[in-house]
This record gives C-alpha cells, structure tokens and sequence, in this order.
C-alpha cells in the first residue's frame, strides 16, 4: 500500500475544500471500497479526508419526504421503522447487500458511489480503460459472466454492484451535493454514467464534490416495492441480475409504476420501457411478459471463456415477471378507486 497523508477537517465544507486543492485527494467515510481499493493498488492517492463525522448521521422528516444523512450506516437505515413501512424496497435492498459486519461500516453518501467489482479492474496486472483510460477491455472475450447486457460500450462492460442504488433509483431520490462551487441537487436518475468512451468516470460528481444528504420523496407506489437479487450464493455476493419495483393499483389497473434494474449495466438501470407497457394496464402475465421483452430489446450478450452472460436476459426476464406479479397478487392492497 504506498503511504498516503490522512486529513481530518473540522467541517464537510473544509473537506471539499481539502479534497478539491489536491487531485490525487479522496473521501474516506465507512471505507468498505475504498481500503479493498488501497489494499489491491487500484487507488493510490496522495491524500485520505476523512468526512465520517462530518455528514448527517440522522434520518428525518421533511415536507412529507424522508432525508437520510449521508453518515447514516446502512444497518441503521435498514431497520428503521420508517424506511421499512414506507420504502421497503430500499430495507429489503440493503439487507442483500454485503454483510451484517459491513452493513455496520458502510454509509448512505458511499454505497452508491462504490465502484465495480470487475476481476480485471480489481487487478492491476491486467489492461483496463476503467482504470487507465486508453489501456483496453480484459473482459472482452474473457470472463464475462457478471457483466453487462444493457448500455455496454467496446470501452467497458462491467456492471455497478450497489443493491442500494437499483433501490434508489426507482425511488426517484434526490442527492444533495456540497461541492467547490456550493450546493446543489442532483435526481439519483442522473447520477451515474454509461461508460461510453470514459469509463474512468463512474457518476457526474466532480472532484470534490461530496454527497450530504438522500432525500426520498412521498410516493404511494413506494409502499408497495419489492427488491430481487438473483446471485450465485445466499449472502455475500453481488448480483447477477436484480429487480427492484413499486406500484400503486387503483381499481385493478397499474396507475403508477417503477422499475429499476441491478446487475446488467455499468449504471443502475431505470426501466422506462418496462413502465410505460406497464403503466395504466390490468396486471397479466402476459402483461409483464411485453414489459420485460421491450425492456431487453436492446440487450447485447457477451461471449466469454466462462460461458458469456446471455443467461441473464431470460433471468431477467424472469425475475422482473416474478416482482410484478408478487406486488399486484394481493387486491386487498389497492388504493381507493377515484
């Protein structure tokens, strides 16, 4: 690990001005990726500021919407009572994520900015734009089976690894940024990046730039969600393919819907074709066969020394069928008719 200095200001605005002076300096908050980063030699920075103390470790109440500290542990956030009554797909996300003892360290501002768990970015032996921009794609033709069927480029496909974030996405959450140049908010849908021809850049934040503040707005679809992980073991693996959706029924009919999709892209995958065949229609298999099928329309396999990932457009297909059909079984659920 090559010796870096290690910063604690006394404010998060102190931070950002810390982090933005130097650009080799990174955030340190519950470092649940970024030590495994130090550690591999996929981060080198000259400088660590550490925010731990320096965000919100608080849950509260806000016009009807709940805002989440970007301190606050992702356990803690789990089990509160709020979160699990009026957002449990953001509970049943966190809780598939990780482990109990990481769930404990790791942070609202940080889980959605972790990175991918790509073997070739994860090793620095091996060529990865990701990483060194200009240096090429290992996994192309490689071990492909974690990897990306949707927003793909020839420059990267790896997928993000947050269950938190599918959650979030389909929450439609705000991120509140305190940067060099001040405040401002950020829609969750607009805060990662396809990777096109700069993997390297993950999110649209800049250097500096902080997470403080989540904020979940009111919605009734968010109290009827699910998420879905499918992975290759029971706990502590990332997912092949996961689903995480809310809707309101009003009268049998599908009057709001979101859906949003982990584990097949180097972003989190809204699915706004999914919702738009679903939107205003009768739940029906075949329904959710049509939103699943126009959703994938654009899916790209890859091919790979380990059998590829075409496996996973039938998986998701499957699996976004099956969390619809679970959230629209039971009537007595549905909103008033108006």
């Amino acid at each position: 690990m090559k010796p870096f200095t290690l910063d604690r200001p006394e404010s998060a605005a102190d931070a950002v001005r810390a982090v933005a002076a130097d650009p080799t300096a990174v955030y340190l908050a519950g470092g649940t990726n970024l030590v495994d980063h130090l550690k591999l030699g996929v981060a080198a920075p000259d400088r660590i500021v550490d925010v731990k103390t320096l965000t919100s470790a608080e849950i509260r109440e806000h016009d009807g919407e709940l805002v989440i500290g970007a301190g606050v542990r992702n356990s803690d956030l789990a089990a509160d009572s709020r979160v699990r009554e009026r957002y449990p797909v953001l509970a049943e996300a966190l809780l598939s994520g990780a482990s109990a003892q990481l769930r404990n360290m790791a942070t609202t501002g940080g889980n959605p900015l972790q990175r991918t768990r790509c073997s070739y970015f994860q090793d620095v032996t091996t060529p990865c734009n990701k990483r060194s921009p200009g240096a090429g794609c290992s996994a192309l033709g490689g071990a492909t089976r974690y990897h990306a069927i949707l927003g793909a480029s020839e420059h990267c496909v790896a997928t993000h690894p947050s269950d938190m974030a599918v959650a979030l996405l389909a929450l439609d959450a705000r991120v509140h940024v305190l940067g060099p140049a001040g405040d401002r908010v950020v829609p969750f849908a607009d805060l990662h990046r396809l990777p096109g021809d700069r993997p390297d850049r993950d999110t649209v934040l800049g250097h500096g730039d902080l997470i403080t503040e989540i904020t979940l707005p009111a919605a009734s679809w968010a109290r009827r969600s699910r998420y879905r992980k499918v992975r290759d073991r029971a706990s502590y693996a990332f997912a092949l393919v996961s689903v995480a959706a809310g809707v309101s029924l009003v009268d049998g009919v599908l009057d709001d819907v979101r859906v949003a999709l982990g584990g097949v892209a180097h972003q989190p995958w809204r699915a706004y074709r999914a919702e738009e065949v679903l939107r205003g229609q009768r739940p029906s298999v075949e329904l959710f066969r049509a939103a699943a099928d126009a959703e994938l329309a654009d899916a790209r396999p890859l091919d790979g020394v380990d059998g590829g990932n075409a496996f996973k457009i039938p998986l998701t297909r499957r699996t976004l069928a099956a969390v619809l059909r679970d959230l629209t079984a039971d009537p007595t659920a549905e909103e008033p008719g108006r």
